[in-house]
């Protein structure tokens, strides 16, 4: 008996609300920076030490958890990372000691982001969308991680203000729950069961295809870059509207017009990665970034440059995740999806770890975040400028793999 994959709208609906709050989440935690840290009598670089782990343990447990949902379904990957954000949440609002606080908001919210985010939910568009409409069903769902941005972010400032950071974070472990009835409208039939995706590879010949592939690795090398500049804006910029003399609020409305956006943005890059060459549309978006950066360090500081700033990073800020993701897909095909996403996701992640960690050490040691802007700069010009050799085309592969 042959199985039919899921629906485009069952995995469009349930896929988007479990990534709306699962990225709506941690988009905001840039708003507890200054609270917690006054709080706990803590410098930035605690605070931005355990984001910085945070992504790290999200790309690393990352590649595991798409090589379960490749190889199980994605199911049990979301439902138990659904969890795991609860207890995370819990231990980021009662941690007093700040390796504890490391240990929760970093290594557990970071495995949970691992189970219930892109690489997981992008291997279930990858085995049920027609190769025709991948793209931009993955923008899809990248543009309901921004609209989750746009609609919790003020949420979550205004529970902060409302009812303190700490019982704020309580209300979103239990918001995080609301996934797992959602994770239910992913499951997947036997991903062995005849009618599945077959699987001619290896995990280890998979990855030792990858790897030795220029293209994956010039598209890994771009994504640390995205990860570097998006972490780190997110984080930090409220805290450094703060410093230069601007109201919270403008900070909050800033990060949920970035949501908004965005939106549109990786809407947008999806649907042209069905048109035109991913590596050309990550190239722009790249180059764009860098220049945006500048001309807002280069303006006088108001809040009307702020939104301005935060509208044009908006259309540019996830919009690198339908094209690269769409790209590994078209070269390696979508056996080990999840998995070879995983792993771009990584180094994803290597560069939010360095963005968040060194937008609170080169703080505390200058008092000043000028350094940080101008290396995410520099990096943008880099990440464009590689993207540009990556070869799209599906690889070259024997019929027949060795045992």
């Amino acid at each position: 008996m042959q199985h039919k994959p899921l629906s485009l709208t069952q995995v469009l609906i349930c896929g988007a609300a479990i990534v709306t709050l699962s990225m709506g989440i941690r988009h905001g935690f840039g708003l507890w920076l200054q609270p917690i840290t006054q709080a706990q009598g803590w410098g930035r670089q605690e605070f931005g030490f355990a984001m910085a782990i945070q992504n790290l343990a999200w790309g690393f447990m990352g590649i595991f958890a798409g090589m379960v949902a490749d190889k199980f379904g994605a199911f049990r990957v979301i439902a138990l990372g659904a969890v795991v954000y609860g207890v995370g949440l819990l231990g980021m609002a009662w941690a007093t000691d700040p390796w504890v606080f490391a240990l929760f908001t970093g290594v557990i919210i970071g495995t949970a982001q691992a189970g219930t985010t892109y690489a997981v939910i992008y291997g279930v568009i990858g085995r049920n969308v027609p190769a025709e409409r991948r793209s931009w069903a993955m923008g899809v769902a990248a543009a309901a991680g921004s609209f989750g941005q746009f609609l919790m972010v003020p949420v979550e400032g205004l529970l902060i203000s409302q009812m303190g950071w700490q019982t704020a974070l309580v209300i979103l472990a239990a918001a995080a729950m609301l996934i797992i009835p959602l994770a239910w409208g992913l499951r997947e039939p036997a991903l062995n069961a005849p009618g599945q995706v077959k699987r001619d590879q290896t995990i280890g010949q998979a990855l030792k295809e990858a790897f030795k592939y220029p293209s994956f690795q010039l598209l890994m090398a771009g994504y640390f870059v995205c990860g570097f500049q998006v972490v780190f804006i997110g984080v930090h910029m409220p805290s450094y509207l703060k410093d230069h003399g601007l109201a919270p609020q403008v900070a909050s409305y800033a990060l949920a017009l970035i949501g908004l956006f965005n939106v549109f943005g990786t809407y947008i890059a999806g649907t042209l990665g069905q048109k035109f060459a991913k590596k050309n549309i990550l190239a722009f978006i790249y180059a764009a970034r860098s220049v945006a950066i500048v001309l807002f360090l280069w303006a006088p500081l108001t809040p009307t440059s702020v939104y301005l700033f935060s509208a044009v990073m908006g259309l540019l800020w996830l919009s690198t995740v339908p094209p690269t993701n769409a790209a590994v897909a078209q070269i390696f095909g979508i056996s080990h999806l999840s998995m070879l996403s995983g792993f771009i996701f990584f180094s994803h992640q290597i560069g939010s770890f360095l963005g968040v960690w060194l937008g609170g050490y080169l703080y505390d040691k200058t008092g000043s975040y000028d350094i940080v802007w101008y290396l995410s700069i520099a990096l943008g010009v880099m990440a464009a400028l590689v993207n540009l050799p990556v070869r799209e085309s599906p690889i070259a592969r024997r019929q027949a793999q060795a045992a």
